[in-house]
């Protein structure tokens, strides 16, 4: 464990919350009588907050004239929803487990909405003590404001710092933040989508993570 200081993104790196995501997708695109969306679309719907994810799922995006109604039904189901299905994906609590015995920094940064990344992050790993979602007042990934909050927050130094990730906006974070990045295998893109985008560390299981 070389650096000091571990910033993680939350769906697709910590969290399996696709399914959640589809199905508030879905509930939204159905109460206005919207097509609905597979998993897989839904999938590669995700990765820079839920508006965009909203603006991809509904035909026409932020022209379809009851789009801000529709997207405020997708938030309010998923805050009563995104713990149906949810869960850490396999080996995450024992790789968090470690870094924090050991007295790592860590800290999660998502464009999730705020109140769902506090709630999240909450219920699943209390320990971690630093978790920022989408805020109106500083710029959501793949600019660095969330990461450099991150910092602030932890007291860290971002010399000593990575930041892990599953997609493209997570890999130009880490770049736009001046902080290296593990592109992680088991999230929502593969390792094909990682190298295109400018991936050079990946990992397939989390305890790879402690090695880095």
């Amino acid at each position: 464990m070389k650096y000091n200081t571990y910033i993680f993104d939350l769906d697709g790196t910590l969290l399996n919350t696709l399914n959640d995501l589809a199905a508030s997708c879905n509930y939204a695109l159905r109460t206005y009588g919207l097509p609905e969306h597979s998993v897989d679309d839904v999938r590669r719907f995700v990765g820079n907050g839920v508006r965009l994810l909203m603006t991809r799922a509904i035909p026409g995006g932020e022209s379809y004239p009851k789009f801000e109604e529709c997207y405020a039904c997708f938030r309010q189901h998923y805050l009563h929803h995104n713990l149906d299905t949810t869960a850490p994906y396999p080996g995450i609590m024992e790789m968090l487990g470690t870094l924090l015995k050991n007295g790592k920094n860590v800290a999660v940064v998502s464009n999730k909405f705020y109140q769902a990344t506090q709630d999240l992050v909450h219920h699943f790993f209390p320990d971690i003590k630093v978790a920022i979602g989408e805020r109106p007042d500083i710029h959501k990934k793949p600019a660095p404001d969330t990461v450099n909050e991150a910092l602030r927050q932890l007291g860290a130094e971002r010399d000593t710092a990575v930041y892990i990730g599953d997609s493209d906006v997570d890999i130009d974070t880490a770049r736009n933040s001046g902080m290296p990045c593990i592109s992680v295998l088991w999230g929502f893109r593969d390792r094909q989508f990682l190298l295109e985008h400018g991936a050079t560390m990946l990992v397939s299981e989390p305890e790879e993570i402690l090695k880095d």
